[in-house]
């Protein structure tokens, strides 16, 4: 399978589902007081450079959705390859993590950028190989600091030219704010700061970790942001492997850009179908969230609703599910069941 996730496993498994985790480390915490001030921008010419060269996004033919249908066309399962083929068929972001490295990370770039453009779509990855990432939790791993500028950069130049659009570190910000976390910002700031400029500097549309509506206030949110220098980035992202509905993350969102300078964002809707039910980790009568799609231009800041998060990948051992990153067809099922609801 080209396309791993995130996951802490051992022995030869290990690559494959460190890949699969797509962000889970993400928490929900007490929804911060009602902030006020303005929620939409104000009526002024925007002079970025559009995020997205085309509309229609990068559909990936190697997501473990893809595998896990191929298998059960394989078994003779055709319900239930009919059942993951509703995932399969939807464009996802593709997640690098320390798995890809040297060549295998260039080679990996490259096979999806020219997969993107037989496509004439846009194609959206997910960099996700910070230092003490998920600050010990299901997702932790990352590189080395001294490695992940290097990392950065070899992402930057084989992307330039090709309209990729790349959403920088989930959690990555939002999670500094947790005891569990103390010590990490003096690493990890500069070396957000520095690679929004590697990447923004080759053309590279960047988004900085937004956190979510349950997590921190806009406030607070935009504190970090501005640490991060998301003046020089395009914009940030929201909901990442979370499940608040679009319309609460579009609120918060527009809190949050007002408080940035306006920056443009994108959410992540994967698995936002019935909203919040009660916990981050595999949580029961999730669904399915509405299909991605390009928004720039016609919806003040809001770029695009994305399927960041790879539905059907474990968030952890958590609610009947398996470790991090590895495909949980009854959780599949499950969403894919609750969206026809």
């Amino acid at each position: 399978m080209r396309k791993p996730v995130v996951a802490a496993v051992v022995g030869a498994l290990a690559l494959v589902a460190v890949a699969a985790a797509v962000g889970v480390g993400l928490r929900a915490a007490t929804p911060p007081p009602a902030v006020s001030g303005p929620t939409t921008p104000p009526p002024i010419t925007d002079s970025l450079k559009p995020a997205f060269a085309s509309p229609r996004l990068y559909l990936d033919p190697n997501t473990e959705a893809a595998a896990a249908q191929k298998r059960l066309l394989a078994q003779g399962d055709t319900a239930a390859a009919g059942v993951v083929g509703r995932i399969a068929a939807v464009p996802t972001a593709v997640w690098l993590g320390e798995w890809f490295q040297g060549d295998r990370l260039v080679t990996e770039l490259r096979n999806d950028v020219a997969d993107a453009r037989s496509q004439q779509a846009t194609p959206v990855f997910v960099a996700y190989g910070i230092p003490n990432r998920d600050c010990g939790g299901y997702s932790k791993g990352g590189l080395a600091a001294d490695q992940y500028l290097p990392w950065i950069r070899t992402i930057a130049s084989t992307l330039e030219g090709s309209g990729a659009v790349v959403l920088l570190e989930p959690d990555s910000l939002a999670m500094l704010s947790s005891d569990k976390c103390a010590g990490s910002a003096e690493v990890r700031l500069p070396l957000l700061r520095s690679s929004v400029g590697i990447l923004e500097g080759a053309g590279i549309a960047t988004y900085l970790d937004g956190g979510n509506a349950r997590w921190l206030s806009p406030d607070d949110q935009a504190a970090w942001l501005k640490r991060a220098d998301v003046e020089q980035a395009h914009g940030f992202f929201t909901n990442v492997s979370n499940f608040d509905t679009t319309q609460r993350e579009r609120d918060y969102a527009g809190r949050l850009s007002s408080k940035v300078g306006w920056k443009h964002y994108v959410i992540d809707v994967s698995r936002n179908g019935n909203g919040w039910t009660g916990t981050w980790c595999n949580p029961p009568g999730a669904a399915l969230g509405q299909d991605p799609k390009v928004m720039e231009g016609t919806d003040g800041k809001l770029d695009a609703l994305l399927w960041v998060k790879h539905p059907g990948v474990s968030d952890g051992s958590c609610n009947g599910g398996p470790a991090a990153g590895v495909w949980w067809q009854a959780g599949a099922e499950a969403l894919v069941s609750g969206r026809g609801k």
